[in-house]
């Protein structure tokens, strides 16, 4: 199996790469019977579809870096270094990672709403396995596609694309207040200029979508290693109410799925327009 799909644009020419490290659906190729969880549960950590949505970048003229491997097999969205003890044999104890203690290393011990994916741990050789297969190919294609737009524009600005379950929005709102259907993340503006997380808010805002900030969601590695504002390098991670476009217990497009896709596109539409006025770098 390969680690990833990339769906070029026929001209790149906008600032931009799109990725969606969560949404990889092949779990026959990957577990091969090793969880003890059945294929639904396993894919409620899933950011289904979620490439699917975001499938029009190349024709804007963005690349579309997609995982093939599932988010609960392999998380392209921590650094390799983060291995779970409780999960893989061997690993060093990371007694301060917040991830890793709720079990959301680079080799996930659970899925959504705590459920243990393996009866027992795996070994650190077949985390390396992982890692060399599907974790290296995926960032090192991200970092060559991130280099390469820098090179050709002066600047590259990453859409880190990811969905949220309903109920974790619910969770994290305050009583009596609408819940955001979109939370954008740039680790408070750490990962990506002013400029940029206002056009692409904007972007939301226009097609009717109601917009949140960093919380609660302000990204994670991918946001962290590869967003450099001085150095003209954007990252803004994405994250869409699973609600608006997907029946969650049954992991399947909801009925109107076509009809938020195009909204979706028109959203690209209007990012990727923006993204040509950007500065090179942040002041």
């Amino acid at each position: 199996m390969q680690p990833f799909d990339l769906f070029m644009p026929d001209r790149h020419s906008v600032p931009f790469v799109f990725s969606s490290p969560h949404s990889g659906r092949d779990y026959a190729s990957t577990f091969g019977g090793q969880s003890r969880l059945d294929a639904l549960t396993l894919r409620s950590s899933e950011d289904a579809f979620i490439d699917q949505l975001f499938a029009s970048a190349p024709a804007r003229g963005a690349p579309l870096l997609a995982a093939r491997a599932p988010r609960a097999f392999l998380d392209l969205n921590r650094a390799r270094d983060e291995l779970d003890p409780a999960v893989v044999e061997g690993a060093p104890p990371h007694p301060h990672n917040p991830r890793i203690k709720s079990g959301l290393g680079v080799v996930p011990r659970v899925v959504a709403g705590g459920k243990t994916i393996y009866s027992g741990r795996i070994t650190r050789a077949e985390a390396e396995v992982r890692l060399t297969r599907f974790w290296h190919p995926y960032h090192q294609q991200l970092r060559d596609l991130m280099q390469q737009t820098t090179a050709a524009f002066g600047k590259a600005i990453l859409i880190d694309c990811h969905s949220m379950p309903h109920e974790a929005i619910v969770t994290h709102s305050r009583p009596g207040t609408i819940c955001p259907d979109i939370v954008l993340g740039d680790r408070f503006g750490a990962a990506a200029s002013y400029d940029v997380v206002a056009k692409i808010e904007a972007a939301f805002t226009n097609a009717g979508l109601r917009v949140a900030r960093n919380v609660p969601f302000a990204g994670a590695y991918i946001t962290q290693a590869y967003g450099r504002p001085t150095r003209g390098q954007h990252v803004v991670q994405i994250e869409i109410d699973r609600a608006l476009y997907l029946d969650e217990a049954r992991v399947e497009p909801r009925p109107d799925f076509p009809e938020f896709q195009a909204l979706i596109s028109g959203v690209i539409t209007q990012i990727t327009d923006a993204g040509q006025s950007i500065p090179l770098a942040a002041e």
